[in-house]
């Protein structure tokens, strides 16, 4: 069964999907990347999307923004970032 995901909240993913392919060699845009997966992790949990909590929840496990390096498993999280666009 699907999970009803307030439209907001899907803009909003779909809006980190996006900023996600800038965000592997710039610095800030992946902190924005990061701010805005953790706060859609809260959201999504406070509307009972807890399968789409998940697999926020993994993301943001492999998500950790690091000053002057480019990231290493930008690739991985773009991978787990098609299933938000399929959807």
């Amino acid at each position: 069964m699907a999970e009803n995901i307030p439209a907001d909240i899907k803009k909003d993913l779909e809006q980190a999907c996006t900023l996600h392919q800038r965000a592997s060699s710039d610095y800030n845009k992946c902190l924005e990347f990061n701010k805005l997966m953790s706060d859609l992790l809260g959201r999504l949990e406070d509307a009972a999307c807890y399968r789409t909590a998940d697999q926020v929840m993994t993301i943001l496990l492999d998500c950790n923004p690091r000053n002057g390096a480019h990231c290493d498993k930008a690739t991985l999280i773009a991978g787990k970032l098609k299933k938000f666009e399929k959807s």
